[in-house]
């Protein structure tokens, strides 16, 4: 572990969450449509990851990029998308009891898992920097999350860099490989560029719990704090660009104490951040609070 030897305990997913929350169907852009129909829900699931032990809450505004706007739903909601994002995750930090902290996301501007869809890098860069002016004065730190490309997290770090926040970084890898990223770029050679791009920490995001303990050891020899937070899926590559989750099917044996036996070998491996992806839930997070933290 790094000097301080403390655990830092992110949020589990919020996407997954709203949807057992909600008696409305899927979309492309669920988290999103979810803020514009029933925002309270948003709320509640904030609230539900800090009562769970959650030191960090991320904006609910994953899907919130230009292209995706653009290919299933209206560019305009931008902005009042953002808004209403940092307002929920607001709203809950100011009603908490003890410190948390607001992560800004920084999601994969296409597609996730699809390092084929990643645009040129002008284009990441410029978008980038987009989602960071959009909430960079609301949070505490940024992050971007599920990077199956190197050049793509290289982008996003450089953007978020400009804010003077912290940046973390989360690369997603192959879930049966977890040296490599989903692009099959090696895991090494890519969190070190983040690094050198000035990531002050690096995760590994929405894989198998299985391929993040693999990926621990590596992370270790970067010299920057790290950690992992898997997602609870079988097979999660299976969702296709413009996609939905309900296609996705849960690892039912992905217990919240099974789970905290994979964090248990990524702690072991000096990880200091860890949380939960897609399909961790509230109850997850709490069982790494009561085993690792409490």
């Amino acid at each position: 572990m790094h000097a301080d030897n403390r655990l830092t305990l992110l949020d589990g997913g919020m996407g997954q969450e709203l949807r057992k929350r909600s008696q409305r169907p899927a979309s492309p852009l669920w988290s999103a449509q979810v803020m514009m129909d029933e925002p309270e829900l948003v709320v509640a699931a904030h609230r539900a990851f800090v009562a769970a032990g959650a030191d960090i809450i991320t904006t609910n505004d994953y899907v919130v990029t230009p292209q995706r706007l653009a290919r299933d739903g209206d560019p305009q909601w931008f902005t009042p998308l953002h808004k209403a994002a940092l307002q929920a995750a607001q709203a809950v930090r100011t009603e908490s009891e003890r410190p948390i902290r607001i992560a800004g996301c920084l999601p994969p501007l296409v597609a996730s898992y699809h390092a084929d869809q990643v645009p040129d890098d002008a284009t990441c860069l410029r978008d980038y920097a987009r989602l960071v002016d959009a909430k960079a004065d609301g949070v505490d730190l940024l992050i971007a999350e599920t990077m199956s490309l190197t050049r793509e997290a290289v982008a996003a770090t450089r953007a978020g860099k400009q804010s003077g926040l912290p940046m973390w970084v989360a690369l997603t890898v192959d879930d049966h490989n977890g040296g490599q990223l989903r692009s099959g770029e090696y895991l090494a050679d890519a969190a070190q560029a983040v690094v050198d791009a000035g990531a002050d920490a690096v995760l590994i995001n929405c894989s198998a719990p299985e391929a993040v303990t693999t990926a621990m050891p590596i992370l270790a020899r970067l010299g920057v704090p790290f950690g992992g937070y898997a997602n609870g899926f079988e097979a999660a590559a299976e969702l296709k660009p413009g996609g939905t989750v309900d296609g996705l099917k849960a690892r039912e044996s992905m217990t919240p104490e099974r789970y905290a036996d994979h964090v248990q070998h990524w702690i072991d491996a000096g990880a200091t951040l860890i949380g939960g992806c897609c399909e961790i839930g509230p109850q997850h997070i709490n069982a790494l609070y009561r085993r690792f933290v409490e």
